[in-house]
């Protein structure tokens, strides 16, 4: 008999598919067996379009009476843009439901559970659970805290340099690592630079996949010096806000509102508050933020404890020079004891280069 990991393993597989088309929504795969087949597959495609158990379930059909369902996430309870999928698997009169994990907002956790059970229903819950929490950490953090997953994204040497002494940076890795960059904007709500990056490199900070999507870009901009012609500003390619502080240009905040751009003023004096932009930015709906800075915007996230996930792109050569910038300025530790550390650290290899993903320890 075929175990109940492996079809919860085909559900998790479906729902990554879909990273980066469903938020603020999780990502949800759902797989209906009856008679040791599979009958039903189905994914929660796009917010408020069918969860994945309704796709499942429509594609079981008849078949569904007396099967059991297989699901990533705990079936919503409530009444939103579409009915509780709990409600519909009970309609659907299948036998028992194997949950991967339960729904980490604690005001609904365990209602879909609830729902199931009395109606007769046999529930198993906790099946590739840490696969399928991890499919989701942006989401159990919105949910949870109602701010976006902040991911830490730099493309560094061997020796930490983002550019020469020249400020020269094209390219430091691959097309590989480029490309695997460009699926992470695909993949994420927003991505932010400092102004600094806007007026030396004048990026457009967009997706160059075929069909992907451009993420809000975000520009921390303590006095307004963003550029009138910059292509963040000019080319409508996605929504551009700008955070600055009371120390703001007036007139330029006007010219910058008539070209569409959002300026949100924050308590900061000398520099923007991170963490009042961050709530902004979460009262949007926006569940994550791919951080792009140079080292002195990555250094203000590390040093304010700001940052949930750091990916490290590492190219196999040397640049050199002490006045070439790193990836993280700012003071730094005082004593190694002091330095951030990280864990779950995983290596992925993209052509020629390494690609680093973690997770920082907070004390």
């Amino acid at each position: 008999m075929i175990s109940h990991e492996f079809y919860m393993n085909i559900a998790i597989q479906n729902a990554k598919a879909t990273k980066g088309q469903t938020d603020p929504n999780p990502l949800v795969g759902c797989v209906i067996v009856n008679d040791n087949r599979i009958v039903g597959i189905g994914t929660h495609l796009k917010a408020g379009g069918p969860h994945a158990e309704i796709h499942a379930l429509n594609m079981a059909g008849e078949l569904a009476k007396g099967s059991t369902a297989y699901v990533t996430l705990e079936p919503c309870s409530h009444h939103g843009r579409t009915g509780p999928c709990a409600e519909a698997l009970v309609r659907a009169e299948v036998s028992k439901v194997v949950i991967a994990t339960l729904d980490p907002n604690p005001l609904v956790a365990g209602r879909g559970v609830s729902i199931l059970k009395n109606a007769g229903i046999e529930v198993e819950v906790g099946i590739c659970e840490e696969a399928s929490r991890q499919m989701n950490e942006v989401f159990n953090h919105f949910i949870t805290v109602k701010k976006p997953f902040v991911i830490l994204k730099s493309a560094i040497t061997l020796d930490g340099k983002i550019a020469t002494a020249s400020s020269h940076s094209k390219w430091i890795t691959s097309e590989d690592a480029r490309k695997d960059v460009h699926q992470l904007r695909h993949e994420t709500g927003a991505i932010l630079v400092g102004v600094q990056t806007v007026i030396e490199d004048n990026p457009s900070l967009t997706t160059r996949l075929e069909g992907g999507r451009n993420p809000i870009r975000i520009v921390l901009d303590s006095k307004l010096r963003t550029p009138l012609d910059a292509k963040v500003v000019t080319d409508k390619q996605a929504p551009t806000w700008i955070f600055t502080t009371s120390n703001y240009d007036d007139r330029k905040r006007k010219s910058l509102e008539e070209q569409g751009v959002k300026v949100f003023v924050t308590s900061g004096e000398k520099h923007v508050n991170l963490s009042q932009m961050l709530e902004i930015v979460g009262e949007h709906s926006v569940s994550s933020l791919l951080i792009e800075g140079g080292g002195q915007v990555n250094a203000s996230f590390i040093e304010q404890q700001l940052i949930n996930k750091l990916e490290l792109y590492v190219a196999p050569k040397i640049a050199g020079g002490e006045d070439a910038p790193t990836f993280v300025e700012g003071k730094g530790a005082e004593k190694m004891s002091d330095a951030l550390e990280f864990e779950h650290v995983t290596v992925t290899r993209l052509g020629r280069d390494y690609k680093f993903s973690a997770y920082p320890i907070y004390e």
